[in-house]
């Protein structure tokens, strides 16, 4: 038996203006977890789309069990026994739990399909993974974690000997984790190679035998995950000693500005206070569900039935809808930054002004040289790496999408920032961008409301946490009292 699942032998592969891969060479040993680390751009997404069948290589080759394959397209990929579990999940939602992992292939009796065979299979996979999961339930009544499952079902159906994991973790709540950690264990136990794409370095060092890092295109090295710390491998991705992954600030916390008191919404929020003052970071941690992201959306506006009281500036303030809110310089950076912070088909430019048009318009006629020069303002200011400003944003990395969402609402003339997830899905580099940028918004004065899921981002960046539970809030710590056993203490009450 060859000792190698995969070896990937001096791959390459361009696009218009773009080495994606430059002479990528490393090994992957049968039956390990093997994550795969880079920033955006680094490559990671290009070379699995080849492994699966999705682009040709311009160079190069790979062997599977010792054995050189070509993998013209998916399906090929699925033959060969490699399977992706994208981040997308891609089920269709109409369906049962067994017709999806079966999908396209059903088992054919006298009558037709052969649905107790469909069913028994389906069982048998689930039960492969040690979990519990009704194969009869639509995949619309699952939750993320779940639809995961059914993924990697369908995947050991191919009989896969490699699954991609590609950022498994992203959306899932920390027992969730749990369950998605503990199927990764089973499958090793059946010596399932896995490859596992991801942002969060812990889960990394938590759980893969060896790490590759590409950067640039390039493979920078391949290491026993015991023989690397979390800093040098940072410096191995980003190309530098990143310094301060959390920037100190020494700021003068000001005057009250936003005072919420009593904030309730029938059987969502109840009695939700708490003031947020100039020049302060104020972080909302929580398991999901427990309604930071509808306290954001309370105060912008977003959604109806909400009472209590609000004070902006010391004077009452009752957000009517979302225009009402900006107009009172309240900007809401969504978690969800693709489907509900950006128009992605659209330029950075029409992005940066689309929250403010009375910037670039003179009468009723929009003046396209303010346009850009306001684009390239905030280009400079918040260091947006695009060619230019009518490049689309979706042909941007994580980071930069980020920062043009950040760019809208400071074109909107935003004092108050509701960042809500803001560094999901965006690589270690340009995590520390992000933290950088806001602490220098809150030394400019602004104020900044930032939920996230992550713990160590929260207790590095926030000067005071707000822990919520169950639409209520439980807990407040300030900086230096902080720790996520606190945190966790106060989230699970």
């Amino acid at each position: 038996m060859a000792e190698y699942a995969l070896r990937i032998n001096n791959i390459s592969k361009s696009f218009p203006g773009v080495k994606a891969l430059d002479d990528v060479s490393f090994d992957i040993k049968k039956g390990e977890l093997h994550g795969l680390v880079g920033e955006n751009g680094a490559g990671k997404s290009t070379l699995i789309k080849i492994l699966s069948g999705v682009y040709s290589t311009d160079l190069g080759s790979f062997e599977l069990n010792g054995v050189p394959v070509t993998v013209d397209t998916p399906l090929e990929a699925q033959q060969l026994g490699i399977s992706v579990v994208h981040q997308e999940l891609k089920l269709v939602e109409s369906l049962t739990v067994k017709e999806n992992i079966f999908l396209g292939r059903p088992f054919k009796g006298k009558m037709g399909i052969d649905w107790q065979k469909l069913r028994d299979e389906a069982v048998n996979l689930i039960n492969r993974l040690n979990i519990s999961l009704d194969p009869d339930e639509l995949v619309s009544n699952l939750s993320v974690a779940q639809k995961q499952i059914v993924e990697i079902c369908k995947a050991l159906s191919y009989n896969a000997d490699i699954i991609i994991m590609d950022e498994p973790s992203a959306t899932l709540t920390e027992k969730e984790l749990e369950t998605l950690f503990s199927i990764l264990h089973e499958l090793k136990a059946q010596n399932i190679t896995i490859i596992y794409i991801s942002h969060r370095l812990e889960e990394i060092f938590k759980l893969a035998d060896t790490v590759t890092i590409l950067r640039d295109g390039k493979h920078i090295d391949t290491l026993p995950v015991n023989q690397v710390d979390r800093e040098k491998l940072i410096s191995l991705m980003v190309g530098r000693t990143l310094g301060m992954e959390y920037p100190k600030r020494k700021v003068e916390i000001g005057e009250p500005v936003l005072e919420v008191k009593n904030l309730n919404r029938k059987g969502v929020l109840h009695d939700v206070s708490f003031t947020l003052h100039r020049g302060e970071i104020l972080g909302f941690a929580g398991l999901v569900g427990a309604g930071r992201t509808e306290v954001a959306r309370a105060i912008f506006g977003a959604d109806r039935g909400v009472t209590g009281e609000i004070l902006l500036n010391g004077k009452t303030y009752s957000p009517k809808n979302v225009s009402f809110a900006v107009s009172n310089g309240i900007g809401l950076i969504p978690e969800d930054r693709k489907e509900q912070g950006l128009v992605l088909d659209m330029m950075v430019k029409e992005n940066i002004s689309m929250a403010n048009f009375k910037s670039i318009m003179s009468s009723v006629f929009l003046m396209p040289k303010k346009e850009e020069s306001i684009a390239h303002k905030f280009i400079d200011a918040l260091h947006i790496a695009t060619p230019d400003a009518e490049r689309q944003v979706k042909y941007l990395s994580g980071g930069n999408q980020q920062k043009v969402v950040i760019g809208k609402w400071l074109n909107a003339e935003s004092d108050i920032l509701i960042i809500d997830e803001p560094t999901r899905g965006i690589d270690v580099g340009a995590k520390a961008e992000i933290y950088s940028l806001m602490c220098d918004l809150a030394e400019e004065g602004k104020a900044i409301i930032m939920i996230s899921s992550d713990m160590p981002e929260l207790l590095g960046v926030c000067d005071r946490i707000m822990v919520m539970h169950d639409g209520r809030i439980t807990g407040e710590l300030m900086a230096e009292e902080a720790t996520q056993e606190k945190i966790l203490e106060y989230a699970i009450m």
